[in-house]
């Protein structure tokens, strides 16, 4: 292990890999921010313990939150699925209190991003938001909000029981590519089924590593089953066959902009302790066309 080094992926690596394998998996490594429940913070289901820019002398600044109601513009409709119904609102991020400079992804500057999602509130789960499937596409929405608008908070649509909010901060943590990631190939071809980046003590110790509800914004998306940007790749080609060579190169085009788990705290459960998933291309992103951004979730 290389003394001095602070990152602990940087030191997995080069406690369980090849000199040589180890220095070319850490280049594949992605800043991300981690987002946690503010400490010393009450919670409900209002928006009184939202974005701002600090709570409390020594704490970190709250960046957003989970649940609650949304605030909104005037001219700003509540985000349906036509035949379905309304959406549930998930988070709420104050661009201007994420600490962004340090991510390989744009993100605005200022305004705020709010994501919402069909989650089965209004029929027991029948209807499915899946990339295979364009006409869910609208079940899930990721809205940009410029600062300086007005806006006002909007209650709940019948039938839409709010998460309970619960404000986050953020840090930074290094993100690794899943195993089988089309990044990690592309690395590493041909791979040989004992290469050493499959080593089950490796992955075990990446395991260990990561405690929790994973909310997170950029970096690598952490799945619950298989890499995440081929399920989006592989809606936004039309679904062809799994085999198809396409749906690797489209799935490099992919970026994660934000993953939210299932949380007990703010009474989120995504299927069988799943995840939700929204990713975007990097021009989609620098243009803020979130519009853009395709949405999957993974359960166990």
């Amino acid at each position: 292990m290389t003394h001095g080094t602070t990152d602990p992926l940087h030191a997995l690596a080069r406690e369980h890999l090849p000199h040589e394998i180890a220095e070319r998996w850490i280049g594949l490594l992605r800043p991300s921010l981690r987002l946690d429940k503010a400490a010393g913070t009450a919670t409900g289901t209002g928006t009184s313990t939202g974005t701002g820019t600090g709570n409390g002398q020594g704490a970190a600044s709250v960046v957003g939150r989970l649940g609650g109601l949304p605030e909104l513009p005037e001219n700003e409709e509540w985000p349906t699925w036509e035949g379905n119904g309304a959406l549930s609102f998930v988070a709420s991020l104050d661009c201007a209190a994420l600490p962004s400079a340090g991510l390989d992804i744009t993100l605005p500057t200022d305004g705020t991003l709010a994501f919402f999602y069909f989650d089965g509130q209004l029929d027991d789960g029948t209807a499915v938001v899946a990339p295979a499937e364009p006409d869910s596409w609208a079940g899930a929405r990721v809205l940009y909000i410029p600062a300086g608008v007005s806006v006002t908070e909007r209650p709940a649509p019948e039938g839409i029981e709010p998460f309970t909010a619960i404000p986050l901060t953020a840090r930074a943590e290094t993100t690794e590519p899943y195993p089988w990631h089309p990044a990690v190939y592309r690395e590493f071809a041909p791979m040989p089924d004992d290469h050493p980046v499959w080593d089950e003590d490796f992955q075990e110790a990446l395991d260990d590593h990561f405690e929790g509800a994973e909310h997170r914004i950029g970096g690598h998306a952490h799945p619950v089953q298989d890499e995440v940007e081929s399920d989006v790749a592989h809606g936004v080609l039309g679904s062809p066959p799994w085999t198809d060579p396409r749906i690797q190169e489209e799935a490099l085009r992919w970026v994660l902009l934000a993953q939210f788990d299932s949380d007990d705290d703010a009474g989120m459960m995504w299927g069988d302790c799943g995840v939700l998933y929204w990713l975007i291309r990097p021009e989609d992103l620098a243009r803020r066309r979130f519009d853009r951004a395709m949405f999957t979730w993974q359960c166990s």
